[in-house]
């Protein structure tokens, strides 16, 4: 694991508002919630899994995975959740990398394949996720993604999480820095009412969101982004809840 991402790992788990991790001893508290797991040793889920389970529903931008084509493989899609619209998120993306990008690296191959997403999807952006092959041979996403970003105009947001850096409850922390970082305040809303809202942590599971927001309207709230279920580049949804698909 990257000395980067050991030091992003170790801040994030140092949370001062939590009790249970103050009322830990100085060597438990660096440990998490929970033991990394070793390569190879991701019975039961991997960051990478989690991270892009909690990320997928951003639906209008391209899931780009970097590594083998066997970690493109998740569980998300089976949680059935509605759209706003867009369909991109449902195709799977990955660069599945060979023995020869093991040996040489992978990061020719990933900045290809975004040049080549783009130019075919036109995307409004696209989210890259780091897998542990590459991890582990030393392939920079983040250094790729930036020159992307620079090259191709559009954004280019990496998701630093292998799944050998932990569990599933660290997927959906990095998935979630990864926003903050990259994605979260980078544009402005169009306007704004004192009764915007924002939802985090919502997947709109077999489109339950459109269920609760037409209370919140005859509440007079304004839902300004859900985070980051039916989540996307444009606009929120109409009240009409689309077929699941």
């Amino acid at each position: 694991m990257s000395t980067t991402l050991k030091a992003r790992i170790a801040d994030m788990f140092d949370e001062q508002g939590c009790d249970i991790n103050q009322g830990k001893s100085d060597k438990d508290r660096k440990k998490g919630c929970s033991k990394q797991l070793l390569p190879g040793a991701a019975a039961g889920g991997c960051a990478f899994d989690r991270a892009k389970i909690a990320l997928q529903p951003i639906a209008d931008v391209v899931h780009l995975v970097h590594g083998p084509i066997a970690c493109e493989g998740n569980s998300w899609d089976n949680w059935h959740s509605g759209s706003s619209g867009p369909q991109i998120y449902r195709t799977g993306f990955t660069t599945e990398i060979n023995e020869l990008d093991v040996i040489y690296g992978g990061e020719k191959r990933l900045f290809k394949s975004i040049r080549e997403v783009l130019e075919k999807y036109d995307p409004p952006a696209v989210f890259v996720y780091q897998t542990c092959v590459p991890a582990l041979v030393g392939d920079d996403i983040e250094a790729v993604c930036k020159r992307a970003t620079e090259m191709f105009g559009k954004p280019i947001i990496p998701i630093n999480a292998p799944g050998f850096a932990g569990t599933k409850n660290l997927g959906n922390k990095l998935g979630a820095e990864a926003l903050l970082n990259y994605v979260i305040g980078t544009r402005e809303p169009a306007f704004t009412t004192p009764c915007d809202i924002n939802i985090i942590g919502e997947y709109n599971l077999v489109g339950e969101l459109w269920q609760v927001k037409p209370l919140l309207d005859a509440l007079g709230i304004r839902i300004l982004a859900t985070i980051a279920g039916i989540g996307a580049t444009t606009t929120l949804p109409a009240r009409t809840a689309p077929k699941s698909t």
